[in-house]
């Protein structure tokens, strides 16, 4: 890959909100990571969450649940970093959409019955994040510009 495509992956000419944005979303999604793969937050685990998404249908079960848990620990780590914000971000929208289908669109909008509100939310800030990128205040245009700098010398 040229380093033009690198730069356009990196790249971002949003402003401060893109920080206000992915800070937040990121340490949510770090946090629900994180009751994924380590049982921090009062979640379960790979073990048990797991043993819930095979319950579902989702297989195999722990598999679903390392990816899932990866996603969002990592996914949220790069946003709040600003560091690949558009992979992370887009593979993380992937997650809600699983989440919204799988799980809670079933049961309606609202979260007071395990509905899609809150994965909604959180798939329209990442799918926002994967257009607009990490901002001025992410670490990817420090890499944005480096890689511009070896284009001109």
């Amino acid at each position: 890959m040229n380093t033009s495509k690198l730069h356009s992956v990196f790249k971002s000419n949003a402003g401060i909100g893109a920080l206000l944005l992915r800070v937040p979303v990121g340490i949510i999604l770090s946090a629900h990571g994180a009751q994924k793969l380590f049982a921090w937050f009062g979640g379960y685990g790979l073990e048990g969450t797991g043993q819930w998404m095979a319950s579902i249908g989702l297989e195999p079960g722990f598999l679903m649940a390392l990816l899932a848990g990866t996603a969002e620990f990592f996914g949220g780590l790069a946003l709040i970093l600003g560091l690949l914000t558009r992979p992370a971000a887009l593979i993380s929208a992937f997650t809600m959409v699983v989440a919204i289908f799988s799980v809670h669109v079933g049961n309606g909008l609202f979260m007071a019955n395990d509905g899609y509100e809150f994965a909604l939310s959180l798939l329209a800030a990442t799918a926002a994040l994967t257009a607009f990128g990490g901002g001025r205040f992410a670490l990817d245009n420090a890499i944005a510009n480096k890689l511009a700098s070896t284009d001109r010398s």
